[in-house]
């Protein structure tokens, strides 16, 4: 293994080995807390533009498997672990973690004290990084500047075209602003026709598909970036029973006026505490983001704050007084991590039932 170094965006420099692409890679740097499920982490595509830091030591140990990505390719700009294990155990792997970014050209900086990193982010927040061989100072100023951090992410990972998949119950349009395939998988397992649209679809698009119900799928980056949409997703959630999750919990937020702001360092695990507030429980879920929705921007004539954070008391969740219309915060498939919030999923289709009695009641 060659040497390699992430340079942070504050000039602190981390030495380790480096493999998969020899090319720099630049990026915002974050961690994840996740003990496990390395593989669905590296092939979500909420991750595009950045370099995850593992703070699970040990990376590797059972393999890459056929059954586990959440894309058809590895998203992320780079990774940074502690420990490799070269030797994988497990029946189903057919290939090691340091193979898996050879095949997709991502960079890898192993050997590397992970603690602290995640000390750094912690303190100065997510902030832009590189992962490279060389120490050339022009490189490390180029870096920072770069356009890549400028721009939106959804437009990269969107579906270009619509994609269906065959079902016997309600029909649902998914909104691709990076969806996981466990979110897809979800739908599917519970017999929908699911029909997935690009990010950039318009609400004459959405009624010519007819769908009984809508998901609004998670992504990468600010949603500010995808004001222009804002409208179009007013008028679609304003006519169809509609679920936001992650990205999406966000730009339904903001389609009704609601603010959104970057939190200093993100939640990324499968291991964060989640109140509902009209029960009272405490649901542990799996996250993936930097932008919450502002509790103090909240129209309360229009949404109640259905969950709440617990470590940091922000907006997890919110429910329309009027409207069919749902959104997390969390990932309620929850790959990886817990799966308490899976009910979720079959609430959204309980709401798209009643919805569609109701539509039959008033025709006849």
């Amino acid at each position: 293994m060659e040497t390699g170094y992430l340079v942070l965006e504050t000039g602190d420099v981390f030495e380790g080995a480096l493999i998969g692409k020899n090319k720099a890679s630049m990026g915002e740097v974050v961690f994840n807390t996740s003990m496990t499920g390395y593989q669905e982490i590296l092939t979500d595509p909420s991750y595009a533009g950045q370099i995850v830091t593992f703070c699970y030591p040990l990376v590797g140990n059972y393999g890459i498997n056929l059954f586990d990505n959440e894309s058809a390719k590895l998203h992320l700009e780079g990774a940074v672990i502690s420990d490799l294990c070269m030797a994988p155990s497990h029946y189903q792997s057919i290939k090691a973690f340091s193979e898996h970014l050879e095949a997709n050209g991502v960079a890898c900086l192993t050997g590397v004290d992970t603690r602290a990193i995640v000390k750094k982010i912690r303190h100065h927040g997510t902030m832009k990084a590189i992962i490279t061989q060389s120490l050339d100072k022009s490189l490390m100023k180029s870096f920072v500047h770069d356009p890549v951090f400028n721009t939106s992410m959804v437009k990269k990972v969107s579906v270009k075209k619509i994609k269906q998949y065959e079902g016997s119950g309600p029909h649902i349009a998914l909104f691709d602003y990076g969806y996981k395939k466990s979110m897809l998988d979800a739908l599917v397992n519970a017999g929908c026709k699911v029909t997935v649209v690009p990010y950039c679809t318009t609400f004459p698009e959405i009624q010519s598909l007819n769908p009984d119900g809508v998901m609004f799928s998670n992504g990468p980056g600010d949603p500010a970036a995808l004001k222009p949409m804002l409208p179009e997703i007013k008028k679609i959630t304003e006519r169809y029973p509609s679920l936001g999750i992650c990205l999406g919990h966000q730009l339904i937020a903001l389609a009704y006026g609601a603010e959104t702001n970057k939190l200093l360092f993100g939640h990324r695990g499968g291991n964060h505490p989640v109140k509902e507030i009209e029960s009272g429980k405490v649901w542990i879920t799996s996250q993936n983001h930097s932008y919450v929705v502002t509790d103090k921007s909240i129209d309360q004539e229009i949404f109640d704050i259905t969950y709440v954070n617990v470590n940091d008391q922000s907006i997890e969740g919110l429910k329309h007084k009027k409207l069919p219309i749902e959104t997390v915060q969390f990932h309620p498939e929850a790959h990886p991590g817990p799966d308490d919030t899976q009910y979720i999923f079959e609430r959204f289709l309980n709401t798209i039932r009643n919805a569609g009695e109701m539509k039959h009641a008033i025709t006849y």
